[in-house]
């Protein structure tokens, strides 16, 4: 049995290089973000669905254009979508946007189905 010579130390491989690890968490933060992103889109995307009455595809579409007209991340338009549904607040680019390209002028307050954020008692 031959020993290794004890003033050598094995190599530590591409793994543990400083500039490798840190693009790896760099990568890995990316990802992180782009999962998160992804959701927020899909889900402002099933807004626009239940709104315009329209296909998945074509709520991509229109979230899509909206971003484009506005000249707005599309991650901000939907969010600004969610944050509508929650509380009725969305701003006026994006919903004049978002009333273009659905054809349906008039689309103030939450979208239906939403919880109304009031300041008021319904009494």
């Amino acid at each position: 049995m031959t020993v290794p010579p004890t003033d050598v130390r094995p190599d530590p491989g591409p793994d543990s290089d400083p500039d490798q690890i840190f693009r790896l968490q760099e990568q890995v933060r990316q990802l992180k973000e782009a999962v998160v992103s992804h959701a927020v889109v899909d889900q402002a995307i099933g807004v626009v669905i239940a709104l315009g009455g329209v296909t998945p595809d074509e709520g991509w579409i229109v979230l899509k254009e909206v971003s484009q007209h506005t000249n707005i991340k599309l991650r901000n338009v939907a969010e600004a979508i969610l944050i509508w549904g929650r509380t009725g607040v969305i701003p006026p680019d994006i919903l004049t946007a978002l009333e273009d390209r659905l054809g349906r002028p008039g689309l103030s307050g939450p979208p239906p189905g939403s919880p109304h954020v009031s300041g008021r008692s319904s009494r």
